[in-house]
């Protein structure tokens, strides 16, 4: 049916622009075949999950892409984010939500093959509990961090590597029981940290217990208490790839070093107590594209 609709374009064209050159009408006539043989770019998204709420990671997957040899382009609040082909002519980009954004209609600016088209999605939001809580500055040396081991994680979380080292879900980093969720509000020492939401998850395990990592990746940071890190203790980051990272805080030892690949299961560490902590645990923190995200989702199912 598409074909003999565009057969009765052509017949159509070549009869209105006869008068013209012939060059003119073969220009006229593959716009219009290129743009009826086009499907929708809508058609061709895929957004997930479906109903999104604040600390999800919004996947974006546009098929039937780049058959002009140009990358599609996706932006959310006006930033644009990293696309990666997954399959021949499918790619796919992740977009962060947190508990400091607003819910509600987000607009997704996508763009495959010249064409441009803006589409909703409605991220909901959530009740995020608050916690008090009152840490000794005796025990981390100060509760400021230092400005070594700032620019180091900054540098860390804004890693977007092309390789893709995960596939499949993650696992969780520790056997032990999770002690504090994702998105916590709180104060301390009585003042409320604002701009601040606890970012990742908590694991309440005995001092010297096993960390591993949740998925395979290569370990670009390694912070150590007597370095500097008073803030997030003896510290191990990993990058999983394409713009997804891991970090791991408050260890009591650290069993790799900086280049190392890792898979997963694979020991990487030991639970502490080192730096801005109220007792041992390990803290994981999973971020996309910069920003921590709720790792929750990314255990219970695949994030291709």
């Amino acid at each position: 049916m598409m074909m003999n609709k565009i057969k009765g374009i052509s017949s159509a064209f070549c009869l209105v622009l006869s008068a013209f050159k012939k060059p003119f009408v073969l220009f006229i006539l593959t716009a219009a075949i290129l743009f009826l043989a086009a499907p929708a770019i809508a058609q061709r998204v895929q957004l997930s999950p479906a109903n999104p709420k604040l600390g999800d990671t919004i996947s974006v997957v546009i098929q039937d892409a780049s058959k002009q040899g140009s990358k599609p382009t996706v932006r959310m609040d006006d930033r644009a984010y990293p696309m990666f082909a997954i399959a021949p002519t499918t790619y796919r980009a992740f977009l962060p939500t947190t508990p400091l954004d607003k819910p509600g209609i987000r607009q997704i600016q996508v763009q495959v093959d010249g064409q441009v088209e803006n589409l909703s999605v409605n991220v909901g939001d959530r009740t995020f509990p608050v916690q008090r809580i009152r840490i000794a500055s005796s025990r981390s040396g100060g509760l400021e961090p230092t400005q070594h081991e700032l620019d180091r994680v900054a540098a860390f979380r804004q890693l977007v590597t092309p390789e893709k080292y995960w596939n499949g879900p993650f696992m969780p980093p520790s056997r032990a029981r999770r002690s504090t969720g994702y998105g916590v509000r709180r104060y301390y020492n009585g003042v409320f940290a604002k701009d601040y939401y606890h970012r990742g998850l908590d694991f309440a395990g005995a001092q010297g217990s096993p960390v591993v990592a949740p998925a395979p990746g290569k370990v670009a940071l390694v912070g150590k208490l007597a370095e500097g890190f008073r803030l997030h203790g003896n510290t191990i980051g990993i990058d999983h790839g394409q713009g997804v990272t891991s970090v791991f805080l408050h260890l009591s030892r650290i069993d790799v070093q900086e280049g190392d690949l890792v898979k997963t299961g694979q020991v990487i560490g030991a639970i502490g107590s080192t730096g801005a902590s109220t007792g041992p645990h390990l803290h994981w923190g999973l971020y996309v594209n910069g920003k921590s995200i709720d790792p929750a989702p990314w255990l219970a199912q695949t994030m291709e």
